[in-house]
């Protein structure tokens, strides 16, 4: 266990900063055409027409097609749950959402192919459309419709069972609407795919992405091949955050297009086309109540949830329902009911984006809370005291059927107040109230996550030892940032008790790694490091079994400790290694994937030097048969794993302190605390970055951003000067605290991290500047022009 909670330095970073690194827009393949995509410019139309031939006529265009030019493009659509409408890959009919593709152009440069994709000329006669947040209700009967053959509702799900009778005769009961703005996932690398239709009918994918396996089978759908034909490659990847775990229109275009024309195709998409085609986040209407005794114990909670999810349900219908399984939150409230519609409207696709469900749930609940307390005049923190789940109540079953496994919220809650001074920042509010001065407000949110992706959903983890000493920890989790090449590395040398330089980690390659499920909902130490954790021991138990037999001995006699097998328990007795030489010296991990290779090919040998800023080992001879030379004697030693852990739920508390400027409506956060129990952490130096990370993006929905539709039905922001994202000069001090409620359903005992600071910050700081201005409610984000009309109407 040398590694497990070492902030080890990540071994990638070298190649990310020094450039070494190649992104899908990197790679150099001769003849590579590409492309882009005439979209539509509005919400909603009938198409009339699509005429690409002016596009056929700029320069370096080698060829332009819409859905009418490509049978086989309209007779296909993205993979999709049965019943629900199909996303064309070229539009099809009708436009439904501003950016939907129409014509696609292939260039011999992007600059060219915009160029041609500008050339081609629409037809289109307008419809009436539905938009978030606009007058009118999408589900009404005469709303416009989306469909010709379905209403406007796409899901409905609900989770626990109605309690109007409780709320009909509790003593007190407060009700609330809420507004979860629609987010823009802005990952410092938008889409991009590379499609190289190579030799024999084998098709070599590069692309930004999250799954590469189910990504892999998507495309073997659509284009009728084994899957065997098809090689996903997942490259340096920059950022995801959830909204690249999917299959887009555009995925299938170019492969398609590479095997129609014979030639590489590659698509990366750029920061105005994200901006107008791309994914959103969030979007959610909610409509609470929360019932209470008069001392503010909890009687029942309802949650009624219309989430819009843009013109195409694709995985935006799924999202909202992980918001109705964690309506609960850290309380043991009795009855619980949440009601999720899912709603199409004339607005691009909604997807996962970090939190995914949970910050929605979590705002809803917190604001609840809060607003109870002012009801009841008690303190926040210790109306949530009195509701808590208690420690001896675990594993409890929420109400809404998910079975949480451990936690202690006072413990997290208290020492997030006192690291604050909690009793402090109150005495000086009061103080500010009485004598004058700046409004001062302190808001608390806790939360519990769901992490580990969909209940019973697995992961693949294999571990091989190599002749010269060095081990390959293969894994189905894919990095778009988080620090795999290290953190898994720290796994595997943890169980086998060796040097982490000696383990090189593999993953984003189905050419490589024979499966995987994916890297989103904070899974992938939770169960691809549970899989390594597996495949390192059944390594060891494979390796005693094989020396035993090479040696006739009983498995047994056989004891492994460090990386060398020893008969006996006696490192002197009946076994020594033929060399004098120790184990092979620390190695790099090699650049990260990224060259262009037409098939699966063997692992390269790893060159000699340092790796994670640890010096070369010289190491002498020593007893026993290290396991390498095992191999060495006997030939391939691998173990595989396929783990299923249950779901965990990591939870915490945060806490917000905020002044507010009533003249100009301006927040500034003085100070954030986060106490977070993500179970055992691998390297805390790499959750520490997860939780800054995560703090900014919740501070981005919680004062900047919202990707605003127009009166026109259109997106707002077409560049960053429209779209506010926080940067490192609006980060207010931060304090990251832990408590550790190890996992106890995996040998690691690592739960999800990452995602936290985009559950508890939206809530604790809308909960300070609320209590700062003694209001009941403002919806995000706080902009100044919100706050300050805040303010005016307390005047």
């Amino acid at each position: 266990m040398r590694y497990i909670g070492m902030p080890l330095a990540r071994r990638e970073d070298r190649d990310l900063v020094t450039g070494r690194a190649r992104r899908v827009a990197d790679l150099e393949i001769p003849g590579t055409l590409e492309l882009a995509f005439a979209r539509g410019p509005v919400p909603h139309a009938v198409i009339r027409g699509v005429d690409v031939a002016a596009a056929l006529k700029e320069e370096g265009v080698a060829g332009a097609w819409s859905a009418a030019d490509l049978p086989y493009l309209a007779a296909r659509a993205v993979p999709g749950e049965e019943g629900m409408p199909p996303w064309p890959l070229l539009a099809t009919g009708r436009v439904r959402y501003p950016g939907e593709a129409l014509a696609v152009v292939a260039a011999g440069t992007r600059a060219q192919a915009e160029d041609g994709a500008e050339a081609v000329r629409l037809n289109l006669e307008l419809l009436p459309f539905t938009r978030t947040g606009a007058p009118g209700d999408p589900l009404a009967a005469e709303a416009p419709r989306l469909f010709d053959d379905r209403d406007n509702l796409a899901a409905e799900r609900t989770f626990g069972r109605p309690a109007d009778d409780v709320f009909a005769t509790a003593p007190v009961v407060v009700e609330a609407a809420y507004r979860e703005q629609l987010l823009l996932p802005t990952s410092l690398e938008p889409r991009a795919i590379l499609v190289d239709p190579g030799r024999a009918d084998r098709l070599t994918v590069w692309v930004s992405h999250q799954a590469q396996h189910r990504l892999r089978d998507a495309l073997a759908a659509a284009l009728g091949y084994d899957r065997e034909r098809i090689r996903v490659i997942v490259p340096a990847t920059g950022g995801a955050f959830g909204a690249k775990s999917q299959t887009y229109p555009e995925y299938l275009v170019a492969a398609l297009l590479a095997v129609h024309l014979g030639r590489p195709v590659r698509w990366c998409e750029d920061r105005a086309e994200a901006m107008l085609a791309g994914p959103r986040g969030r979007g959610q209407h909610q409509r609470v109540r929360l019932a209470a005794d008069e001392d503010g114990t909890f009687l029942a909670y309802e949650l009624l949830i219309d989430a819009d999810i843009g013109a195409y349900p694709h995985i935006g219908a799924f999202v909202p329902m992980m918001t109705g399984a964690m309506s609960t939150g850290a309380y043991r409230t009795p009855r619980v009911h949440t009601r999720v519609r899912c709603v199409l409207t004339n607005t691009a696709p909604t997807t996962s984006y970090r939190g995914a469900g949970r910050p929605e749930a979590a705002y809803a609940l917190e604001r609840t809370v809060d607003r109870l307390a002012r009801r009841l005049g008690l303190d926040p923190a210790e109306l949530r005291r009195r509701n808590f789940i208690r420690p001896d109540q675990y594993p409890y079953l929420t109400p809404t059927g998910r079975t949480y496994d451990s936690g202690d919220h006072t413990a997290a809650l208290d020492r997030a107040l006192a690291a604050v001074g909690y009793d402090e920042v109150r005495a000086e509010q009061a103080r500010r109230r009485e004598d004058g001065g700046r409004p001062l407000g302190v808001g608390i949110a806790t939360y519990v996550e769901r992490s580990g992706g969909p209940p019973d959903s697995d992961e693949f983890g294999s571990v091989e030892a190599c002749p010269d000493g060095t081990f390959i920890a293969r894994v189905g989790s894919t990095s778009t940032g988080q620090g795999h090449f290290t953190a898994f590395a720290q796994v595997v040398a943890s169980v086998l008790d060796v040097e982490v330089g000696r383990v090189r980690v593999v993953e984003g390659d189905t050419g490589e790694v024979p499966y995987g499920f994916a890297t989103f909902g904070s899974r992938s130490m939770q169960v691809g490091g549970a899989a390594l954790w597996c495949a390192a021991e059944a390594l060891v138990a494979a390796a005693r079994r094989r020396c035993a037999e090479l040696l006739g001995v009983g498995e047994e006699d056989v004891s492994y400790n460090a990386g060398r097998l020893m008969v006996g328990g006696d490192p002197h007795t009946g076994l020594q290694s033929d060399t004098e030489e120790g184990p092979a010296p620390l190695a790099e991990p090699g650049p990260l994937p990224g060259p262009p290779v037409a098939e699966p090919g063997p692992l390269p040998r790893l060159p000699t030097g340092e790796t994670a800023g640890l010096p070369n080992v010289e190491v002498g001879p020593l007893p026993g048969l290290p396991i390498g030379e095992l191999v060495a004697r006997t030939g391939p030693l691998r173990a595989d794993e396929i783990v299923a852990p249950p779901q965990a739920f990591p939870y915490g508390a945060h806490v917000a302190v905020v002044e507010v400027d009533p003249d100009l409506g301006t927040v500034h956060v003085r100070q954030l605390v986060a106490v977070d129990d993500y179970g055992v952490v691998v390297n805390p130096m790499i959750v520490t970055g997860q939780g800054h990370g995560s703090i900014a993006q919740g501070l981005g929905q919680a004062l900047y951003e919202q990707a605003v539709i127009g009166e026109d039905g259109l997106p707002y922001a077409s560049t960053l000067l429209d779209y506010l994202l926080p940067t490192a000069a609006d980060m207010p001090p931060v304090t990251l605290l832990e408590t550790v409620t190890p996992n106890p359903n995996t040998p690691l005992g690592a739960k999800g991290a990452g995602e936290a600071g985009c559950i508890g910050i939206p809530p604790a700081i809308v909960n300070a500047v609320c209590d700062a201005l003694d209001i009941d409610h403002i919806d995000m984000p706080l902009t100044p022009a919100a706050v300050w009309a805040a303010t005016t109407e307390t005047r």
